[in-house]
């Protein structure tokens, strides 16, 4: 907030109403934003391999539970978990990972999360 005075020539003058800028609603400063990116790191959600749920199964739900999720993508997650016993399927924010973790296992398979910024 910036307070801009404004009165007669060399000072000693009276001060006339003082003009206030406003910030506008809703904008954030550029410092909040980078802020906020800070406090929100990404996490992992990985699949985990089992021996209950076929792999075509496995492939539909990934597409299907995954924004974006192509077959391409979705047919080597489930290979990479089938071959090495787990696959990191997504990077993203934590409310977002534990909503799709959420959703694997309400379709039966095996996932959890991670902070994304340690390890390999």
């Amino acid at each position: 907030m910036a307070v801009l005075a404004t009165g007669p020539g060399k000072g000693g003058g009276v001060l006339e109403k003082p003009v206030i800028e406003k910030v506008t609603p809703g904008r954030e400063s550029e410092f909040d934003l980078k802020k906020s990116r800070k406090s929100a790191p990404p996490y992992r959600v990985i699949l985990h391999n089992d021996n209950f749920n076929k792999r075509e199964y496995v492939v539909q739900v990934l597409m299907k539970v995954i924004p974006g999720m192509t077959l391409d993508n979705a047919v080597n997650i489930m290979q990479e978990a089938h071959y090495n016993g787990l696959s990191v399927v997504i990077i993203c924010d934590q409310a977002d990972a534990e909503d799709h973790c959420t959703q694997l296992r309400g379709n039966g398979l095996l996932s959890s999360i991670e902070p994304a910024s340690g390890g390999c």
